[in-house]
C-alpha cells in the first residue's frame, strides 16, 4: 500500500491497437475501481523488441523493459487486460513477459494479478486467460481467480466513437471483480 492509503495497481494491456476494447477495459477501470485503489497504465510495451537472448547478453535489457519491470516492482498488484489471438496470449504480450521474467528479482514473483479480457466474440478471450493464467503460475504470481471476467460481443458494449464501456451490466460486474481484487491484495500482502 502506497504512502497515500491506496493500493497501487498497474493495468498493463495485450495489444497495441488503437481501437482496443481491452484498452478501453483498462481506461474505465479507475472510475470502476473502490475508493481504496489506484490504476495507472504500464510503461508502453510497443516498442520493446522481441526477446533475443544474444540482445540481453550483449546488450543488457531495454530501458522499456527496466521501467515496465520497476513498474511491476512498485505496484501492490497487477491487471493485465488482453485480447484471444488464435485461442491464445497475443503475441506482444507473450514478448513482453519473455522480457520482465529475465529481469533480476522477478518482479512478478509473489505479484497479485488479476486478469481480464475483452473480444467480439462469445467467449470474451477465455482461452487466452487460461494460457495467461499458466504463464503467470510459472512466473511465481499470486494470479486471482474469481470472479473472472470475460467480456464478449464487445461491439455491443463500448461506445462506437469514444470506445467508453456503457454497458452497464458489464461495468457492474467488473466493479464487483475489482472490489474482490482489492480484498486479495489485503489478504496475500497482509
Amino acid at each position: 500500500m502506497s504512502g497515500n492509503g491506496k493500493l497501487n495497481m498497474v493495468g498493463l494491456c495485450g495489444s497495441l491497437r488503437a481501437g482496443s476494447f481491452n484498452h478501453a477495459l483498462l481506461r474505465a477501470l479507475p472510475d470502476l475501481a473502490p475508493e481504496r485503489m489506484a490504476i495507472a497504465e504500464a510503461p508502453p510495451i510497443g516498442t520493446i523488441p522481441l526477446y533475443n537472448a544474444d540482445v540481453q547478453n550483449q546488450s543488457g535489457f531495454p530501458a522499456e523493459v527496466m521501467a515496465l519491470a520497476e513498474a511491476i516492482r512498485a505496484a501492490d498488484g497487477v491487471i493485465i487486460a488482453s485480447p484471444e489471438y488464435n485461442y491464445s496470449v497475443p503475441g506482444v504480450l507473450k514478448n513482453v513477459l519473455d522480457w520482465v521474467s529475465r529481469v533480476k528479482d522477478q518482479p512478478f514473483r509473489a505479484k497479485p494479478v488479476c486478469l481480464q479480457s475483452v473480444s467480439g466474440g462469445q467467449l470474451g478471450g477465455a482461452r487466452m486467460q487460461y494460457h495467461l493464467r499458466q504463464i503467470m503460475v510459472f512466473l511465481g504470481a499470486d494470479v486471482f481467480t474469481t470472479p473472472e471476467v470475460f467480456v464478449g460481443g464487445a461491439q455491443q458494449k463500448f461506445d462506437a466513437e469514444t470506445l467508453a464501456l456503457t454497458d452497464e451490466g458489464t461495468r457492474d460486474f467488473v466493479t464487483r471483480q475489482l472490489k474482490a481484487f482489492a480484498d486479495y491484495v489485503d489478504r496475500v500482502s497482509g
